[in-house]
């Protein structure tokens, strides 16, 4: 297994437009999915460090050295950046490959690209979201628009590391905000190495800021910081619910929360001519990552007259699945990312068994001898709407099967979740995808293939899986500016 990190990595907190030491000197072991070795250490920020770097934020939004510099200038700066992560895109893929155990194909091939797509198309859009004028009657004038925010606090998740940074920082610096990241502790190198590319490509001092750190400790610090006009956050919707708690023991500021998910995938029985191609499709929304994906297709529902062909062909696709060393340009699924997930999928798995569910494939650990968290592609079959592996979120290469026998069921089925982040419904008849994706309570439903979309289109959930705002699109902007009503009385 490889885990040799590009020469000069570094792990210090990137604050005012320079590397630091936390002042406590206090480190944390950054350790690879894949060997369980060390492969370096990074600041472990605290309160002091948060206010350092939130004061940075503060003084470089106030004398506006770029929350008033002009859309075009903003913009330059954003493109060249884009190509600074072009540049480097390989170093920065190795990165999250390593540090994450995410396979390295995915990393040069998906999560990269993304992330340079983003920051350009958040570059392009600066000079092209306007304000409006009101109707008014012709003794006034009311004039509508937005302005930045102001300091914005972001705590990424480890899964996508480089990929949801960009979603974040993307419109934020576009709007004019200055921003305060706080990295996932388990998968923290990327966002450190961006934040440098970024102060190369003319990004001013104080503008962009990262603070390395754990989330009870550094996360804690920026939701409670009284300085931080917003804080966006994508993780688990336990920590979802603290940060809310934070929001109200502090400023009352604005936070914006993408969570967790089951996202169900419902397969019609109309669809029995095309279940190989449909299998393939919801084997990768599965296991896509080793599953650590909140969007994971990790519920599948299908007409029971083709279930038992469907599980079949999803069975043998999981037992191909090429499990191994990310930095393996053939691998398809790395490591789990800590020692405690891959024990959490163990025991979600040793439960559906005793639940009376069947594992058709996978649920063992492998490679226990390289050290690394590795588990094979799992399915579960004969799964009741009640048991665990149904109902919450395992994170894990885990996929439970469940069967219905009308449309109605099916989206009852669906719906019988505390979650709403993404769904797919694959029908063969228009009329009844388009009705069942209009019934299906989710931020996305997709028709006929499993996608989040892309950036042009605005991603977040319902109910326990985040609201107050949405990554991706136009729509992102609500959430890192202000509207502003002036009203100009004419005389």
């Amino acid at each position: 297994m490889t885990s040799t990190l590009p020469a000069a990595t570094k792990g210090q907190a990137f604050i005012n437009g320079a590397f630091t030491d936390a002042l406590s000197g206090e480190t944390i072991d950054c350790v690879s999915p894949a060997t369980g070795q060390v492969l370096t250490t990074t600041s472990a920020c605290g309160p002091a460090d948060i206010d350092r770097a939130v004061g940075a934020a503060r003084a470089a939004f106030e004398d506006g050295r770029w929350s008033r510099r002009a859309p075009a200038e903003r913009k330059a700066v954003l493109l060249r950046f884009a190509d600074l992560l072009e540049a480097n895109l390989q170093q920065i893929a190795l990165l999250d490959s390593i540090d994450a155990g995410k396979p390295i194909s995915d990393c040069e091939n998906l999560d990269l690209p993304d992330v340079i797509a983003t920051i350009r198309w958040y570059a392009e859009a600066v000079d092209k979201v306007f304000g409006r004028i009101s109707p008014t009657g012709s003794d006034a004038l009311g004039l509508i628009s937005r302005e930045p925010v102001g300091v914005v606090g972001a705590v990424l998740p480890w899964n996508f590391p480089a990929a949801t940074l960009s979603w974040k920082i993307g419109p934020a610096l576009a709007a004019g905000n200055s921003i305060v990241v706080k990295p996932a502790e388990l998968a923290p190198l990327s966002t450190i190495r961006i934040a440098e590319l970024a102060a190369e490509a003319g990004l001013p001092d104080g503008v962009f800021n990262v603070v390395p750190g754990l989330g009870h400790v550094a996360g804690k610090a920026i939701g409670l910081h009284n300085d931080i006009d917003v804080v966006t956050f994508t993780g688990s919707t336990q920590v979802g619910r603290a940060f809310l708690r934070y929001a109200a023991d502090s400023n009352l500021k604005q936070v914006v929360l993408e969570c967790g998910g089951k996202s169900p995938q419902i397969v019609m029985a109309n669809n029995a001519h095309r279940l190989e191609l449909i299998a393939e499709d919801l084997a990768d929304a599965a296991f896509w990552n080793a599953g650590q994906n909140c969007t994971a297709g990790s519920r599948i529902l299908v007409d029971n007259s083709v279930k038992a062909e469907f599980v079949d062909l999803l069975t043998a696709l999981a037992a191909e699945r090429k499990v191994g060393d990310p930095s393996d340009r053939y691998t398809e699924m790395g490591p789990l990312i800590e020692p405690s997930a891959l024990d959490r999928v163990m025991r979600y798995v040793e439960q559906a068994q005793k639940d009376g569910a069947t594992v058709r494939s996978g649920g063992t650990r492998l490679f226990e001898e390289t050290g690394g968290n590795f588990v094979g592609a799992t399915v579960i079959d004969d799964v009741a709407p009640s048991m665990a592996v149904a109902r919450e979120e395992i994170f894990g290469p885990v996929v439970s099967v469940l069967g219905f026998d009308s449309e109605e069921e099916a989206v009852a089925l669906a719906n019988d979740t505390d979650y709403g982040l993404a769904a797919t419904v694959w029908s063969k008849d228009i009329d009844q995808a388009l009705r069942m994706a209009r019934g299906v309570r989710a931020g996305t439903v997709a028709v006929n293939g499993y996608s989040e979309g892309d950036i042009t289109t605005p991603f977040g959930g319902y109910r326990t899986s985040g609201f107050g705002g949405r990554d991706k699109g136009l729509e992102a902007f609500d959430q890192y500016t202000e509207l502003k009503t002036i009203w100009v009385t004419l005389r």
